[in-house]
């Protein structure tokens, strides 16, 4: 027996709003056609139909976002090819493969990374900053290390089959979850006793990839973290007086340099004014960080010594811990102009460039395609960037714009970090440079931020914003 509320409602007139006669007749003498009123019966859409509304999304997409990403995979996955093209025989020669693959999967993540709306995924970050913590204490138990890093547990492995790297996609959770508590306050940080909480988001992971040890990695954290604070408001001061313990313990292997960083803080502090205890915390902490630093100098893992040992004079060992900034500042210089030719440099060939597939893939960049090729990569970058910066300022809610800033933050670091340290202007970190180096975890997650963005700049598009 059917209900009376899913009954459809007998056919009205248009203009009278009387119920018609048969055949649609009204029974004024206006003769007005006939007006159904709609069922209230719920209609299940086919699914051609479920899946319409996704079709104008996709061509209504941030084009040139999207195709500054693809020309920059492009780029990287012909670097790669080149990469393995060398005279000795080696495991990178077909490399390409699997970044081919992974390519692939990194753009399905994409794709649907753009379904998902940002209240959805605002939902799920709390869930998804849980795992990641979660799986970062697995890879502590568990986990193994690779290449000049052996010694150290930043893999999960499976079977003796390497699965991935966590820091990498714990990046992403931790920009999510760090939007998700900046936008909930709908002020900017005032106090230090503001930044506590943001300081245990990014804290915990940042202990965890300490431990591993994975020094690159964690320095991309304290660089997201500083990042976001600005974008919401947080000011310069704060931010200096925030970050000054940092700055003390770089400081404290210079007592003159520790010295004059101290009166220095003093003099802020005096200009700030603070609270009392504010104050006393920060210099407290600065003052640790000057006892704790040769502690914490022997603490660091052999390799991560020996790499900042050859930041500052790679010529004292040049055929072990100096090897890697030499070959690499050799293969860049000898490029010139235009390069030695696609896959014919020689550093390369003769497999002279350490990790030319993964950290150093730049300097195979600058020996073969010379001058023209790095500016054409690093305007790449640039562009990519600045695309972010402004999909971010024109986000229709805070936790949308805090999102994509920390994508490009974190993107940024990425790429001042590798090519950096393949000029000698930074410490080697065996940081990967995006869409380039290879690795499964890191392109991952550089194609799950590429969807947050790409779906950021769409829900802009459709709030008013016709050019992005």
């Amino acid at each position: 027996m059917t209900s009376a509320w899913t009954r459809p409602s007998p056919p009205t007139c248009a203009s009278c709003s009387r119920p018609t006669q048969r055949r649609g007749r009204c029974p004024s003498s206006r003769g007005c056609r006939p007006r159904t009123r709609p069922s209230p019966i719920p209609h299940t859409p086919t699914l051609p139909a479920r899946i319409r509304p996704v079709r104008p999304r996709l061509r209504e997409i941030d084009r040139p976002l999207a195709g500054v990403v693809v020309a920059l995979a492009a780029y990287g996955l012909a670097a790669l090819y080149s990469a393995g093209q060398t005279d000795v025989p080696t495991f990178v020669t077909t490399i390409w493969h699997k970044q081919l693959i992974w390519l692939a999967v990194g753009a399905i993540a994409a794709f649907l990374m753009f379904g998902l709306s940002p209240r959805l995924l605002e939902w799920a970050t709390p869930y998804a900053y849980a795992i990641a913590v979660l799986v970062l204490l697995l890879t502590l138990a568990v986990g193994t290390g690779g290449g000049t890093a052996a010694s150290s547990k930043s893999w999960i492995t499976l079977g003796g089959l390497r699965l991935g790297q966590p820091a990498e996609l714990a990046k992403l959770a931790v920009i999510l979850m760090l939007a998700r508590w900046l936008a909930e306050r709908r002020e900017p940080p005032a106090t230090l006793r503001d930044l506590v909480y943001p300081s245990i988001i990014v804290g915990v992971p940042f202990a965890l990839v300490v431990l591993q040890p994975d020094l690159g990695s964690a320095i991309v954290f304290i660089a997201i973290l500083f990042a976001m604070l600005y974008w919401a408001g947080t000011k310069a001061s704060l931010l200096l007086l925030f970050g000054s313990p940092a700055i003390g313990l770089a400081l404290a292997f210079s007592t003159a340099a520790w010295g004059a960083w101290i009166i220095l803080l003093f003099a802020l502090l005096l200009w700030w004014r603070p609270y009392v205890w504010e104050g006393l915390s920060v210099m407290l902490a600065n003052i640790v960080m000057g006892i704790v630093a040769v502690p914490f100098w022997r603490r660091l893992a052999p390799y991560q010594q020996n790499r900042l040992l050859a930041f500052l004079n790679p010529e004292v060992d040049p055929r072990a811990t100096g090897w890697h900034v030499i070959q690499s500042k050799i293969a860049i210089g000898s490029g010139g102009f235009l390069g030695k030719g696609f896959t014919q440099g020689p550093q390369k060939r003769l497999a002279f460039l350490p990790a030319q597939h993964t950290d150093f893939i730049f300097p195979v960049v600058g020996e073969e395609l010379g001058f023209l090729g790095v500016v054409i990569a690093l305007a790449l970058f640039a562009v990519l960037t600045l695309m972010l910066l402004r999909i971010a300022r024109r986000a229709t809610d805070a936790f949308s714009s805090l999102c994509v800033f920390g994508i490009a933050g974190m993107l940024f670091t990425h790429i001042v970090e590798n090519v950096g340290m393949t000029v000698n202007l930074l410490p080697i970190t065996g940081i990967p440079l995006p869409f380039f180096s290879y690795g499964g975890s890191f392109l991952l997650a550089c194609s799950l931020a590429v969807g947050i963005a790409l779906r950021v700049a769409w829900d802009s598009r459709q709030s008013g914003y016709a050019e992005l």
